[in-house]
């Protein structure tokens, strides 16, 4: 099959086929309009590729979930973050030489300008943490203009790097505590996390356990194909616009409650069904009557039509940490029984909506002692490496250009003034 026919007014055009190396059929409707005057309307762009990659696969029918050729579920025990960054940004996985650069670079370049604490000051106590990450990332372009087109490679390290410590600090500052910065002898994660918890004065010992449950945490959202967030990346980018604006607008396309901040709703649903005593039964059916406004959240998937790949790492992940670090969280237990219920109601079977990411994830985080304000910011940091990957891609491909959407025009036809 390499053509397909299109009959439009009586007359039959053929247009291009593209198979992809997974099997993936696509036709090419490239030169639709200017050999028809036609478009193609598809609202949600749920049927429209809207470029060739070579970064992620997904299958969501079979659950499958790949980083360049990879099972995630071979990445999440095997690798580390920066492993995952540097394969994802580069194509390949890095050798042990080219990983301890990777990791030296990222440790030099962690620290921000002084200057950009001044930033923070201007931000309220009540400023939301994503509010304060989009702003501050769109800033460093201030701080490195010529590089900004001169030295791509250079900003990647310092955008990966930065971000953890502008993350970190919005969080002291929501929390009105002093800036912690980072130490060279610290691992990313252990950076991270040393910067969010540790207070001066004070023998901060990083726990193991916390510091592994970050790494799955960050890998597993570390990219997802051709998402909200990561297209807005790319449509910004194909203006040519620097690599900080670009990430910056896909921070904020993240920050949506349908996107990146649904972990958030996930646990202020399960605090919502423990403050009422608990009756998961009780909004199971809820859910249910279509006449009720009540969803559950966490189930269900744009693209996978089976168990999130992803949810199932989690899922595991979630009870030994939780057991490691001592704790019994009643939320989880709620979360536990909603899963058993959904996955054994006819409702939910037919309807294929099994638990994603973003129904485990929350607790995790809530775990580690991180506040749900910073669970999106923590989503963007561990989409990072996908998001600079596909910028990378965008501005590499030859035949790259601006993004440019059509729409069919509804309103009114011609009349004077």
């Amino acid at each position: 099959m390499t053509t397909a026919k299109l009959m439009l007014d009586g007359r039959e055009y053929e247009l291009p086929v593209v198979v992809g190396s997974e099997g993936e059929v696509a036709v090419d409707i490239r030169r639709l309009r200017a050999e028809t005057h036609a478009v193609t309307l598809d609202s949600g762009f749920a049927n429209s590729g809207s470029c060739t990659s070579a970064i992620t696969f997904i299958d969501g029918e079979k659950g499958i979930l790949r980083y360049r050729g990879y099972p995630i579920e071979e990445i999440a025990t095997e690798a580390s973050f920066t492993e995952v960054a540097y394969l994802l940004i580069y194509g390949e996985r890095p050798s042990a030489e080219q990983l301890d650069e990777f990791n030296r670079k990222l440790t030099y370049h962690s620290l921000i300008h002084e200057d950009m604490k001044n930033f923070f000051s201007g931000f309220p106590a009540t400023a939301h943490p994503m509010a304060i990450l989009s702003a501050m990332v769109a800033s460093l372009s201030s701080y490195y203009p010529r590089s900004a087109i001169d030295n791509v490679e250079l900003n990647i390290i310092r955008l990966l790097s930065k971000a953890r410590t502008i993350a970190a600090f919005s969080y002291k500052k929501s929390m009105g505590q002093p800036f912690m910065y980072p130490q060279n002898d610290l691992t990313y994660t252990e950076n991270f996390l040393h910067m969010m918890f540790a207070v001066p004065a004070e023998n901060y010992h990083i726990s193991p356990v916390m510091e592994r449950a970050l790494n799955l945490l960050l890998i597993l959202h570390a990219d997802h194909e051709q998402n909200c967030s990561t297209s807005t990346v790319r449509m910004v980018g194909s203006s040519e616009a620097n690599l900080f604006a670009s990430i910056s607008a896909g921070i904020n396309a993240l920050w949506g409650p349908l996107h990146g901040g649904a972990n958030q709703k996930v646990i202020e649903m399960l605090t919502r069904i423990r403050d009422d005593g608990g009756d998961y039964d009780k909004y199971v059916e809820k859910a249910k009557d279509k006449d009720d406004e009540f969803r559950l959240m966490g189930f269900g998937h744009r693209v996978y039509k089976n168990f999130d790949p992803r949810a199932k790492i989690l899922k595991a992940a979630a009870d030994e940490v939780l057991a490691e670090m001592g704790k019994n969280d009643p939320l989880l237990d709620i979360a536990k029984n909603l899963e058993r219920i959904a996955l054994e109601d006819e409702y939910f079977v037919e309807r294929r909506l099994y638990p994603n990411v973003d129904f485990y994830s929350g607790i995790l985080y809530r775990a580690m002692g991180i506040p749900t304000n910073m669970f999106t910011v923590m989503f963007a940091l561990g989409r990072l490496p996908g998001w600079i990957a596909h910028w990378r891609e965008m501005r590499n491909d030859p035949k790259g250009r601006i993004y440019r959407p059509r729409q069919i025009y509804t309103g009114s036809t011609l009349r004077h003034w």
